[in-house]
Protein backbone atom coordinates (compact mmCIF):
# COMPACT_ATOMS: atom_id res chain seq x y z
CA UNK A 1 0.00 0.00 0.00
CA UNK A 2 1.19 3.52 -0.98
CA UNK A 3 2.35 5.70 1.78
CA UNK A 4 2.18 9.36 1.98
CA UNK A 5 4.49 11.74 2.89
CA UNK A 6 3.07 13.59 5.76
CA UNK A 7 5.48 15.00 7.77
CA UNK A 8 8.52 16.67 7.91
CA UNK A 9 11.81 17.22 9.92
CA UNK A 10 14.15 20.38 10.15
CA UNK A 11 17.46 20.16 12.42
CA UNK A 12 17.93 23.32 13.25
CA UNK A 13 19.71 23.27 16.86
CA UNK A 14 23.24 23.50 15.58
CA UNK A 15 25.37 26.89 16.96
CA UNK A 16 26.43 28.46 13.58
CA UNK A 17 29.94 28.82 14.48
CA UNK A 18 30.90 29.71 11.07
CA UNK A 19 28.37 32.84 11.31
CA UNK A 20 30.35 34.10 14.22
CA UNK A 21 29.71 36.12 16.12
CA UNK A 22 26.65 37.21 14.47
CA UNK A 23 25.55 33.98 15.85
CA UNK A 24 26.19 34.66 19.45
CA UNK A 25 23.10 37.17 19.41
CA UNK A 26 21.08 35.51 16.48
CA UNK A 27 20.14 32.43 15.21
CA UNK A 28 20.89 31.59 11.79
CA UNK A 29 18.12 29.91 10.77
CA UNK A 30 16.41 33.39 11.27
CA UNK A 31 19.03 35.26 8.61
CA UNK A 32 16.71 37.34 6.16
CA UNK A 33 17.06 35.95 2.66
CA UNK A 34 14.59 38.73 0.56
CA UNK A 35 12.00 36.15 -1.16
CA UNK A 36 11.28 36.06 -4.99
CA UNK A 37 7.85 37.88 -3.40
CA UNK A 38 9.98 40.84 -2.17
CA UNK A 39 9.34 39.88 1.21
CA UNK A 40 12.43 39.56 3.89
CA UNK A 41 11.84 36.39 5.13
CA UNK A 42 13.94 34.61 8.11
CA UNK A 43 15.66 31.29 6.28
CA UNK A 44 13.43 29.24 8.67
CA UNK A 45 10.03 30.42 7.05
CA UNK A 46 11.57 29.82 3.56
CA UNK A 47 11.97 26.28 4.55
CA UNK A 48 8.32 25.62 5.93
CA UNK A 49 6.90 26.78 3.25
CA UNK A 50 9.05 24.42 0.87
CA UNK A 51 7.81 21.68 2.50
CA UNK A 52 4.30 22.98 2.94
CA UNK A 53 4.11 23.35 -0.62
CA UNK A 54 4.95 19.63 -0.81
CA UNK A 55 1.68 18.72 0.82
CA UNK A 56 2.90 18.29 4.26
CA UNK A 57 0.97 18.36 7.00
CA UNK A 58 3.18 18.53 10.48
CA UNK A 59 6.22 20.25 10.52
CA UNK A 60 8.74 19.62 13.54
CA UNK A 61 11.89 21.77 13.66
CA UNK A 62 14.58 20.70 16.36
CA UNK A 63 16.19 23.15 18.33
CA UNK A 64 18.18 24.15 21.32
CA UNK A 65 16.06 24.20 24.54
CA UNK A 66 16.93 28.05 24.82
CA UNK A 67 15.48 28.63 21.75
CA UNK A 68 12.18 27.61 22.08
CA UNK A 69 10.97 30.92 23.26
CA UNK A 70 12.25 32.20 20.25
CA UNK A 71 10.58 29.95 17.61
CA UNK A 72 7.83 30.08 19.66
CA UNK A 73 7.09 33.68 19.56
CA UNK A 74 7.77 33.75 15.49
CA UNK A 75 5.80 30.70 14.52
CA UNK A 76 2.87 30.85 17.26
CA UNK A 77 2.01 34.21 19.04
CA UNK A 78 1.18 37.07 17.73
CA UNK A 79 3.40 40.39 17.19
CA UNK A 80 3.77 42.29 20.05
CA UNK A 81 0.95 45.09 20.75
CA UNK A 82 3.59 47.75 20.44
CA UNK A 83 4.77 46.38 17.15
CA UNK A 84 1.19 45.93 15.66
CA UNK A 85 0.09 48.92 15.54
CA UNK A 86 3.08 49.87 13.48
CA UNK A 87 2.64 47.47 10.93
CA UNK A 88 0.46 48.03 7.78
CA UNK A 89 -2.36 45.65 6.71
CA UNK A 90 -0.73 43.49 4.44
CA UNK A 91 2.09 42.75 7.32
CA UNK A 92 -0.91 42.57 9.99
CA UNK A 93 -2.58 39.88 7.79
CA UNK A 94 0.92 38.32 7.46
CA UNK A 95 0.90 37.59 11.14
CA UNK A 96 -1.94 35.84 10.79
CA UNK A 97 -0.51 34.05 7.95
CA UNK A 98 2.62 32.61 10.03
CA UNK A 99 0.00 31.74 13.28
CA UNK A 100 -1.64 29.61 10.94
CA UNK A 101 1.50 28.14 9.50
CA UNK A 102 3.05 27.79 12.98
CA UNK A 103 0.02 25.21 13.68
CA UNK A 104 1.14 22.41 11.78
CA UNK A 105 4.66 23.46 13.53
CA UNK A 106 6.53 21.76 16.63
CA UNK A 107 9.56 21.94 17.95
CA UNK A 108 11.44 19.22 19.46
CA UNK A 109 14.90 20.05 21.93
CA UNK A 110 18.24 18.49 20.71
CA UNK A 111 19.43 19.36 24.58
CA UNK A 112 22.95 18.42 23.23
CA UNK A 113 24.43 19.39 19.63
CA UNK A 114 26.62 16.23 18.95
CA UNK A 115 26.00 16.34 14.83
CA UNK A 116 23.39 16.37 12.26
CA UNK A 117 22.53 12.42 12.85
CA UNK A 118 21.89 12.79 16.24
CA UNK A 119 19.57 15.54 15.77
CA UNK A 120 17.64 14.14 13.13
CA UNK A 121 16.95 10.99 15.91
CA UNK A 122 15.87 13.11 18.54
CA UNK A 123 12.92 12.88 15.80
CA UNK A 124 12.23 9.73 16.27
CA UNK A 125 9.12 9.16 18.52
CA UNK A 126 7.82 12.25 16.82
CA UNK A 127 8.36 10.77 13.25
CA UNK A 128 6.22 7.93 14.81
CA UNK A 129 7.44 4.42 12.19
CA UNK A 130 6.06 6.44 8.87
CA UNK A 131 8.21 7.56 5.91
CA UNK A 132 9.43 11.38 6.50
CA UNK A 133 10.79 14.38 4.39
CA UNK A 134 14.18 16.16 5.93
CA UNK A 135 15.92 18.87 5.01
CA UNK A 136 19.08 20.71 5.94
CA UNK A 137 18.62 23.92 8.20
CA UNK A 138 20.47 26.13 6.37
CA UNK A 139 19.35 25.60 2.68
CA UNK A 140 16.96 27.13 0.50
CA UNK A 141 15.71 25.61 -2.95
CA UNK A 142 14.82 27.42 -5.85
CA UNK A 143 12.43 24.83 -8.25
CA UNK A 144 13.30 25.04 -12.22
CA UNK A 145 9.99 23.55 -13.00
CA UNK A 146 6.16 23.79 -12.34
CA UNK A 147 7.03 21.30 -9.10
CA UNK A 148 9.07 22.58 -5.74
CA UNK A 149 12.01 20.85 -5.04
CA UNK A 150 10.24 19.51 -2.37
CA UNK A 151 7.16 18.14 -3.99
CA UNK A 152 9.34 16.52 -6.72
CA UNK A 153 10.88 14.72 -4.21
CA UNK A 154 7.44 13.36 -3.23
CA UNK A 155 6.61 12.37 -6.58
CA UNK A 156 9.66 10.50 -6.89
CA UNK A 157 8.99 8.81 -3.51
CA UNK A 158 5.22 7.58 -4.55
CA UNK A 159 6.89 6.32 -7.97
CA UNK A 160 9.23 4.40 -6.44
CA UNK A 161 8.07 3.70 -2.74
CA UNK A 162 11.83 3.48 -1.25
CA UNK A 163 13.72 5.98 0.31
CA UNK A 164 14.73 9.44 -2.11
CA UNK A 165 17.73 11.27 -1.98
CA UNK A 166 17.63 14.69 -3.84
CA UNK A 167 21.34 15.23 -5.73
CA UNK A 168 22.58 17.54 -7.94
CA UNK A 169 25.98 18.38 -10.06
CA UNK A 170 28.77 19.51 -7.80
CA UNK A 171 32.32 20.12 -9.20
CA UNK A 172 35.10 18.62 -6.83
CA UNK A 173 36.63 21.79 -5.34
CA UNK A 174 33.55 21.67 -3.26
CA UNK A 175 32.78 18.00 -2.44
CA UNK A 176 34.96 17.74 0.74
CA UNK A 177 31.87 19.82 2.30
CA UNK A 178 29.16 17.30 1.13
CA UNK A 179 27.93 14.12 0.83
CA UNK A 180 28.79 12.36 -2.96
CA UNK A 181 27.09 9.12 -3.84
CA UNK A 182 27.59 6.76 -6.71
CA UNK A 183 25.23 3.85 -8.16
CA UNK A 184 23.31 2.56 -11.15
CA UNK A 185 21.45 5.02 -13.45
CA UNK A 186 17.52 4.00 -13.21
CA UNK A 187 16.52 7.12 -15.78
CA UNK A 188 19.00 8.67 -17.09
CA UNK A 189 20.40 11.72 -16.11
CA UNK A 190 17.67 11.92 -13.18
CA UNK A 191 17.21 8.71 -11.10
CA UNK A 192 20.28 6.76 -9.81
CA UNK A 193 20.00 3.08 -7.93
CA UNK A 194 22.48 4.35 -5.15
CA UNK A 195 25.21 2.30 -4.38
CA UNK A 196 27.64 4.32 -2.21
CA UNK A 197 27.50 7.16 0.00
CA UNK A 198 30.27 9.00 1.05
CA UNK A 199 30.53 12.04 4.01
CA UNK A 200 32.90 14.53 2.56
CA UNK A 201 35.38 12.58 0.99
CA UNK A 202 38.84 13.26 -0.10
CA UNK A 203 39.58 13.82 -3.71
CA UNK A 204 41.49 10.90 -4.16
CA UNK A 205 38.51 8.46 -2.60
CA UNK A 206 36.31 10.63 -4.61
CA UNK A 207 38.31 10.05 -8.19
CA UNK A 208 38.86 6.54 -7.30
CA UNK A 209 35.47 4.93 -6.20
CA UNK A 210 32.19 7.92 -6.44
CA UNK A 211 32.89 9.12 -10.53
CA UNK A 212 29.60 8.57 -12.77
CA UNK A 213 31.40 8.16 -16.44
CA UNK A 214 27.97 9.85 -17.46
CA UNK A 215 28.42 13.19 -15.32
CA UNK A 216 30.95 15.53 -16.40
CA UNK A 217 35.00 15.20 -15.66
CA UNK A 218 35.80 16.19 -11.92
CA UNK A 219 32.05 16.85 -11.34
CA UNK A 220 30.06 14.38 -8.97
CA UNK A 221 26.56 13.89 -8.04
CA UNK A 222 26.12 14.99 -4.47
CA UNK A 223 23.63 15.69 -1.73
CA UNK A 224 21.09 18.50 -2.44
CA UNK A 225 20.13 18.76 1.34
CA UNK A 226 16.30 17.27 0.79
CA UNK A 227 15.67 13.44 1.64
CA UNK A 228 12.71 11.25 2.01
CA UNK A 229 13.87 8.38 4.42
CA UNK A 230 12.05 5.85 6.20
CA UNK A 231 11.99 5.49 9.99
CA UNK A 232 14.70 2.42 9.54
CA UNK A 233 17.14 4.72 9.92
CA UNK A 234 16.34 5.44 13.38
CA UNK A 235 17.81 1.78 14.10
CA UNK A 236 21.17 3.01 12.41
CA UNK A 237 21.32 6.27 13.97
CA UNK A 238 20.89 4.50 17.53
CA UNK A 239 23.21 1.97 16.83
CA UNK A 240 25.83 4.59 16.22
CA UNK A 241 24.79 6.30 19.02
CA UNK A 242 25.06 3.27 21.74
CA UNK A 243 27.92 2.71 20.41
CA UNK A 244 29.98 6.21 20.68
CA UNK A 245 30.23 5.69 16.66
CA UNK A 246 31.10 9.35 15.67
CA UNK A 247 32.70 10.73 12.32
CA UNK A 248 34.67 13.71 12.85
CA UNK A 249 33.29 14.01 16.00
CA UNK A 250 29.90 13.96 15.34
CA UNK A 251 27.21 11.58 14.59
CA UNK A 252 26.54 11.60 10.96
CA UNK A 253 23.21 10.46 8.99
CA UNK A 254 25.45 9.89 5.39
CA UNK A 255 27.55 7.04 6.95
CA UNK A 256 23.94 5.49 8.76
CA UNK A 257 22.68 5.92 5.51
CA UNK A 258 25.51 4.42 3.48
CA UNK A 259 25.69 1.67 5.80
CA UNK A 260 21.60 0.79 5.28
CA UNK A 261 21.96 0.06 1.53
CA UNK A 262 22.75 -3.67 2.12
CA UNK A 263 19.61 -4.57 3.10
CA UNK A 264 17.34 -1.59 1.78
CA UNK A 265 17.21 0.21 -1.05
CA UNK A 266 18.51 3.69 -1.96
CA UNK A 267 17.23 5.65 -5.13
CA UNK A 268 18.67 9.10 -5.67
CA UNK A 269 17.21 11.73 -7.74
CA UNK A 270 18.46 15.04 -9.92
CA UNK A 271 16.53 17.75 -8.56
CA UNK A 272 15.36 19.52 -11.61
CA UNK A 273 16.26 23.17 -8.96
CA UNK A 274 18.90 24.42 -7.25
CA UNK A 275 20.02 25.17 -3.68
CA UNK A 276 21.24 28.35 -1.77
CA UNK A 277 23.12 27.85 0.88
CA UNK A 278 23.03 30.19 3.88
CA UNK A 279 25.38 28.57 6.07
CA UNK A 280 28.38 30.46 5.87
CA UNK A 281 29.57 33.90 5.20
CA UNK A 282 30.84 33.27 1.58
CA UNK A 283 27.77 31.30 0.60
CA UNK A 284 25.42 33.07 2.17
CA UNK A 285 26.39 36.63 0.76
CA UNK A 286 26.11 35.03 -2.77
CA UNK A 287 22.51 33.70 -1.72
CA UNK A 288 21.62 37.09 -1.30
CA UNK A 289 22.38 38.19 -4.90
CA UNK A 290 21.73 34.82 -6.89
CA UNK A 291 18.36 33.89 -5.07
CA UNK A 292 16.48 36.84 -6.91
CA UNK A 293 18.75 37.30 -9.80
CA UNK A 294 18.41 33.47 -10.70
CA UNK A 295 15.73 32.54 -13.04
CA UNK A 296 13.85 29.68 -12.21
Amino acid sequence: MSQSITKAVIPAAGFGTRLYPTTKVFKKEFFPVIDRDGIAKPVILMLVEELLSAGIEEIAIVIQPDDLPLFQYFFQRPVKAGLAEKLSADNQDYDRYLLHIGKRVTFIPQETQEGYGHAVYCARNWVNDQPFLLTLGDHIYLSHTGLSCAKQLVEIYKEYQTGVIALTIMAEEIIHKAGIVTGDWLSPDSVINITKLSEKPDLNYARSHLQLPEIAHRNYLGVFGLYILDSYIFDYLEMDIINGQRYRGEFQLTTCLDRSLAGHPLIGYRVRGQYFDTGMPEFYRQTLWDFLLTQP
